[in-house]
């Protein structure tokens, strides 16, 4: 009998080593919520490149609500407002008014406004038969006045860059939805309330280069929470396309709160503290993020925290235009469920201040890459403490500065784009070590009490006839 205990005790403990070491079971295991810096997968631009050419919907839609009607709270300033004189304007404009320059609004469309240059149409991917020079939901043209509205003598508002061309690709739309209803809740939407989705703003990306754009504003953002599916692969390869091609991408950080897919705020910590991925504004270094900050030069409460946030500019306290057909004024509000007045504010209208920005730089200085573009910006912020700062990342962003301030000719990150194109894919934790040691040493140590046992076993050996081996089962 004690040679039966002692060869059964190894096949016992190396199931246990094995069991132990394997950590728990898929079944039991708590989900995995990290996240590392998203690769890029140049195989999956083909899907967006397939949609660029022939923009349109992939889905029927069909409008779902009337179209939005802003309007104006309060007086028609006199003076810029606070988002707009942050930037002294005046004295940048001495330098470069954007002329020249095609900035891609890829958004809700952009409606004709007697302030804008002629807008170029880039496409629908809302509505079939649709061009991109209508705005059902003032969003689209809100953004492209920030980036290049002329000034006027009835007023103190004026865009970025107002010498600058817009190029508008209607995207998404929160007024139309599929027929199926099949998209709502599918990873990579844009609204689930609404149309548009990472896949097809992957195609506007290629297809606003491929048109000639030199800037490109995303003032929109699909989240996802950390460590599941983004399904924007296509969306990564064509900021990459863009960014190959000399065309700044800025895209909005995103707004945390409220019952939206970005409700759930990161922790200020770098990677290990995302609980909710922005995208494209996660793809940095091809994508220039940019966060909100208050008139006070505070972050903004909703701006969404990252370490892919790049600068930032004030997305509070904002003015445009109006989207509406034939109109020419200008808003700062919608109504509300309860027809009360909301004021524009988030990230989406800080954003178009950046793209006005790289618009000056560009007319300026037309041979720079786009990576240089982006140091210029990123090197001449105002940053509200010491370093970079997962809020507002290197700060409010600085026109005369960076116009003006003498910066190598090669960027402090050349060659970050080679290191990012192989950043590796997110990893599950590994088993836990404790367990594996333990059962280790249990194996270790049974197979140590077996060859003791067999050296006891030699001298009974010897006393028996033959070379008849012992009867273990007896």
């Amino acid at each position: 009998m004690r040679w039966r205990a002692a060869w059964t005790c190894v096949p016992i403990l190396v199931t246990l080593a094995a069991t132990l070491s394997a950590g728990p079971s898929p079944a039991d295991a708590a989900p995995v919520r990290t996240v590392a810096p998203p690769a890029i997968d140049p195989g999956a631009l083909g899907a967006a490149q397939a949609l660029s050419g022939r923009p349109g919907p992939p889905d029927p839609t069909e409008p779902e609500r009337l179209c939005a009607k802003p309007f104006l709270q309060g007086a028609v300033p006199r003076d810029p407002v606070v988002a707009q004189r942050a930037l002294g304007l005046p004295a940048a404009w001495q330098f470069s008014r954007g002329a020249g320059v095609k900035v891609a609004v890829i958004d809700t469309g952009v409606t004709p406004h007697p302030r804008l240059p002629p807008v170029q149409a880039g496409g629908d991917y809302v509505q079939a038969g649709g061009d991109g020079l209508f705005d059902c939901d003032g969003h689209g043209t809100f953004v492209a006045g920030i980036i290049a509205a002329r000034p006027s003598p009835d007023d103190a508002f004026a865009g970025v860059a107002p010498d600058a061309d817009i190029l508008s690709i209607r995207q998404s739309s929160t007024a139309f939805q599929a027929k199926n209803r099949g998209g709502n809740g599918q990873p990579g939407n844009v609204d689930d309330d609404g149309y548009g989705n990472v896949l097809t703003m992957a195609a506007a990306v290629v297809r606003a280069v491929d048109l000639g754009a030199k800037v490109i504003n995303i003032s929109q953002v699909a989240c996802t929470p950390a460590g599941s599916d983004t399904a924007d692969a296509a969306l990564g390869a064509a900021v990459k396309y863009a960014y190959d091609s000399g065309a700044v991408v800025v895209a909005a950080a995103g707004n945390a709160g409220g019952e939206g897919r970005c409700k759930e705020q990161n922790a200020i910590g770098g990677w290990e503290g995302v609980t909710t991925v922005a995208s494209p504004a996660w793809f940095s270094p091809y994508v220039l993020s940019v966060g909100s900050m208050a008139p006070d030069g505070s972050p903004s409460s909703f701006t969404l925290h990252g370490p892919w946030v790049s600068v930032a500019a004030v997305g509070e306290g904002v003015v445009s235009l109006d989207n509406q057909p034939g109109a020419d004024g200008l808003v700062n509000a919608l109504p509300d469920a309860e027809n009360q007045p909301q004021l524009y504010a988030g990230t989406s209208f800080a954003a178009p201040y950046v793209s006005g920005l790289a618009a000056l730089i560009r007319a300026r200085f037309p041979d720079l890459s786009a990576q240089q573009v982006m140091d210029r910006i990123t090197r001449t912020a105002h940053a509200p403490g010491p370093g970079r700062d997962d809020r507002v990342g290197a700060g409010l962003i600085d026109p005369l500065a960076a116009l003006t301030a003498q910066l190598p000719d090669r960027p402090p990150s050349a060659g970050v784009d080679q290191a990012h194109a192989v950043a590796p894919p997110t990893q599950p934790a590994g088993p836990p070590a404790l367990p594996r040691r333990v059962a280790t040493i249990g194996t270790i140590a049974c197979l140590a009490a077996l060859g003791i046992g067999l050296l006891i076993a030699i001298p009974y050996r010897r006393k028996r006839s033959g070379d008849e081996l012992p009867d273990f089962d007896s």
